[in-house]
């Protein structure tokens, strides 16, 4: 089961937790909350009955908006990226946590609020907002959340950014901050480069004063990938097959050897990131792409005594306090205010066109992040 609101599941809405009713209506204790004289708002969202190919599971339905209760908040989403934990989860993949169907799609994306309660307190008509936690459903065009679910967001940052702040740029910042005690000057290795945690780990890295190292599978345009990274702050950007040669060692004649890597692929890829590493450092793992095992020599664990370590965001939610993830927040929002960090590449795609945008973010080789304007 997940928390704080977080999953509106459509067969259960009858409770506190007001969501969307299927447009044929609710049964039970629901309709109650509908005035008989006239027909409740309907909205779109994308929902999806049972797991597998998202192209053929997710269908965008017609739903019933609930009525507003004391604690809950009227949201227009804005715009909802489509991320790859979406997809995992679509397809009932190996992820952490699955939500009970049916259900709508979306982790992630920001909405405006409309109308609240006589208990909100926390935030008010015109307030941007963003998920508290995974699993709000934040595929569809409008909702009834409960306050404890949504976080307010400033709103003098670009939409883009707002959208895809509560994830990828999270995972970046407590990554490079949580694992090792890294100064300015020192360095930082990672896979998956062009990701979105990847785009955002080069721009936080750049504005600490920290040097990366960018792996990428290779392709027809390299290049303009190369080149792309570099404007984010990238301070070296290789592929996967120069990873392995000897010509890496020139790299560190002017950076130190990095003492943190961080994986989201896994397999040969993840074995060459710790061969990168400095004696002692650190590999976080928060990724499994190629879904493959890591492998780690018994030399690279006895005579450089390097450490394999995992990140979820979730649990670290878990493990953190709301006002935690508040400060998170704001402290990336002072990076873009600043002009430090922008949101990764993104094409945006209207709702009704969701199979466009599903089959784009499974395409290999994609940098730009699909994002479902509404």
């Amino acid at each position: 089961m997940w928390v704080c609101g977080a999953v509106f599941r459509l067969r259960a809405l009858a409770g506190p937790r007001k969501g969307l009713c299927p447009a044929s209506g609710c049964r039970g204790p629901a309709a109650a909350s509908y005035s008989a004289s006239a027909d409740p708002p309907r909205v779109r969202a994308l929902v999806y009955g049972h797991h597998g190919d998202p192209a053929k599971v997710v269908e965008l339905k017609n739903m019933e908006l609930a009525a507003v209760g004391g604690s809950d908040v009227h949201v227009k989403m804005l715009a909802a990226p489509i991320n790859p934990s979406d997809i995992k989860i679509l397809v009932g993949g190996n992820y952490g946590l699955l939500p009970e169907l049916p259900a709508v799609g979306g982790n992630e994306g920001v909405g405006q609020v409309i109308a609240v309660g006589s208990n909100v307190t926390g935030v008010k008509p015109g307030d941007w907002v963003i998920p508290a936690n995974p699993g709000l459903g934040t595929w569809r065009t409008e909702a009834v959340f409960s306050e404890e679910a949504l976080i307010e967001v400033p709103s003098d940052i670009p939409l883009q950014s707002a959208a895809t702040l509560g994830v990828n740029p999270c995972t970046a910042y407590r990554m490079l901050m949580d694992f090792e005690q890294l100064q300015p000057g020192d360095s930082v290795i990672q896979n998956a480069s062009n990701s979105g945690v990847g785009q955002a780990v080069i721009q936080i890295a750049a504005a600490l004063g920290l040097k990366t190292i960018n792996v990428v599978r290779d392709r027809p345009d390299i290049q303009k990938l190369t080149d792309r990274l570099k404007n984010l702050g990238a301070e070296h950007v290789v592929t996967e097959e120069g990873l392995r040669k000897p010509e890496m060692k020139n790299i560190f004649k002017a950076i130190p050897q990095p003492r943190l890597a961080l994986n989201c692929v896994g397999g040969k890829s993840s074995t060459e990131l710790l061969r990168q590493l400095a004696p002692g450092g650190t590999m976080v793992t928060y990724g499994g792409m190629a879904k493959q095992p890591i492998i780690a020599s018994v030399s690279l664990i006895i005579f450089k005594d390097l450490k394999l370590r995992g990140f979820w965001l979730s649990q670290w939610k878990k493990d953190h306090s709301l006002d935690q993830f508040r400060e998170l927040l704001l402290t990336l929002c002072d990076f873009i205010h600043r002009g430090q960090l922008t949101a990764p590449a993104c094409s945006e795609v209207p709702l009704q066109d969701y199979q466009r945008a599903l089959e784009a973010s499974m395409k290999p080789f994609v940098s730009s992040k699909q994002i479902l304007t509404m």
